[in-house]
């Protein structure tokens, strides 16, 4: 089973960009990510308006997305939390 630590090039600082998941330190979001590829945009054009971005980060961002919709980190965060 996946867990936070296999998403290595998603972020999370409570300074940077409120605390949302991040790419890599950066001030882009999953969310903005996803928001883009769901409105129909392609990686390859995303890697042209973003060139920093990598296609792994769209990847990772997709798998992360993924990971969550499945219920994955409630399970993460209720076993180490207690």
């Amino acid at each position: 089973m996946m867990t936070l630590e296999h998403f290595d090039r998603i972020t999370q600082d409570p300074d940077v960009m409120g605390g949302k998941p991040c790419i890599r330190g950066m001030r882009l979001t999953v969310g903005r990510i996803l928001s883009q590829i769901g409105a129909g945009e392609t990686i390859e054009e995303l890697l042209i308006d973003y060139p920093y971005l990598e296609r792994e980060d769209i990847l990772q961002s997709l798998q992360y997305a993924a990971w969550l919709a499945q219920g994955y980190e409630f399970a993460y965060t209720s076993i180490f939390s207690t």
